[in-house]
């Protein structure tokens, strides 16, 4: 059977890869495939610090790819639902024994945790590792998401941050080594969630626990002092899904908005192409007299009129579309001072690779150059729509009132 492990495990996640694209809910973004891919990553950790042995290994990573498959069809008893289909996969694959020892498993992470023995313990500390890596803000905020959609009620920072905070205070690591891994930033996160708590309800006092845990790793006992953020903990701490939502619609937004202006200009293009078309090959011989020798006089003034509202309205067309070509080089200095933005491929296509990654990897480190950044670039693409949406205005504008004041000089014309 030991051979056959690695293959085993390979079709587990191709499985429950394919289930999760198939059946998992769009508002569980939270319990979605990142999140066991996660969990998988830290019990293979976690197992490794324990020193299990392959056999156990492979077993708890079997269970863990199958623990949150239940969530398709909801969060009540989904620990069960996913034993199901984790038997249903495994029982031809397994011994009886081993296939118990994934079941068990999976039913350990079902909260409140009680695990009983070493394989039970480490999937239940993998399923909570976020709360002590770096991930967890970004993470909280996808749970956040999760329950509003669940329950259509979203509830405020005041309401969220207590009950974050609760559950972060109740919680402990099973393992050692998950206490290793993950306790000291996961107090980390319990002081910012406290300080966070301290801005939206002042009033409230601290308890003796919350106080031991902003006065660690301090080395003060001044309370004034341990409740002063550092600037980048609270910036940090305000990025979330709301942030990351507003700069994914507005770029979405100004995307649609300026591949409509191109639609309207390629329209107004195509449309004039037609009409001049049709004018020099059918009106123009018109405008000479029977014999070819004298022009119509009649039809010239018309004709020349329609004719200029179609180059016109062409040329004006051609302006909303045309690229604008940039120097595409952004210096150090620029980056450094954090006045370059990375984001358009117009401030950077003649920069060397070397610089350009060591710009960018420059403003992943700072999130407030990070979001400087998209802020300027969105900044400077509503410049673009604007002067696109000028330049159609007066395209249109020019076809409308010039397409009525030929067709009127052409009816008076006729009439004379």
């Amino acid at each position: 059977m030991n051979s056959t492990m690695p293959s085993l495990l390979e079709a587990t996640e191709a499985y429950v890869a394919a289930y999760f694209a198939e059946h998992m809910p769009a508002k569980y973004v939270f319990h979605d495939l990142e999140h066991t891919v996660q969990t998988v990553a830290a019990v293979k950790m976690l197992a490794e610090a324990c020193q299990l042995d392959a056999h156990q290994t492979d077993l708890l990573i079997l269970a863990t790819w199958f623990h949150d498959t239940g969530y398709a069809q909801g969060p009540e008893g989904h620990e069960e639902r996913s034993c199901a289909l984790a038997e249903d996969f495994l029982k031809e694959k397994l011994s009886e024994a081993d296939l118990q020892v994934v079941l068990r498993c999976i039913m350990a992470t079902k909260l409140p945790q009680q695990p009983k023995d070493l394989l039970e313990k480490i999937i239940c500390d993998a399923d909570l590792s976020h709360l002590g890596m770096k991930s967890y803000w970004e993470r909280n905020s996808k749970l956040r998401q999760e329950i509003a959609l669940i329950r259509q009620e979203f509830a405020d920072d005041k309401a969220w941050v207590e009950f974050e905070l609760e559950f972060m205070l109740s919680h402990e690591y099973h393992t050692e080594a998950a206490r290793a891994l993950f306790n000291k930033r996961k107090v980390k996160h319990i002081q910012q969630l406290i300080k966070q708590r301290r801005r939206l309800n002042p009033d409230r006092p601290l308890t003796i626990k919350e106080l031991a845990l902003l006065e660690e790793n301090n080395g003060s006992n001044d309370l004034k002092k341990l409740l002063q953020e550092s600037e980048v903990e609270l910036k940090m701490a305000q990025f979330g899904r709301g942030v990351e939502t507003m700069f994914r619609t507005t770029y979405r937004t100004h995307t649609n908005l300026s591949a409509m202006a191109d639609n309207k200009a390629n329209l107004m293009l195509s449309v004039n192409a037609i009409v001049i078309s049709i004018l020099v090959s059918n009106l123009m011989p018109r405008l000479m007299d029977g014999s070819g020798d004298q022009i119509n006089f009649r039809l010239l003034v018309p004709s020349g009129l329609l004719l200029a509202t179609c180059l016109a309205s062409m040329i004006f067309a051609t302006l909303s579309t045309r690229p604008k070509v940039t120097e595409g080089k952004v210096t150090r200095e620029d980056i450094l001072q954090r006045k370059a933005n990375l984001l358009f491929f117009g401030n950077f296509h003649n920069m060397s690779l070397e610089d350009f990654q060591w710009g960018v990897n420059e403003m992943l480190r700072d999130p407030d150059f990070l979001y400087g950044s998209m802020s300027r670039d969105l900044y400077f693409l509503g410049i673009v729509l604007a002067k696109k949406y000028e330049y159609l205005s007066i395209c249109y504008n020019i076809f409308m009132y010039g397409l009525i004041i030929s067709l009127l000089a052409f009816a008076i014309a006729f009439a004379l």
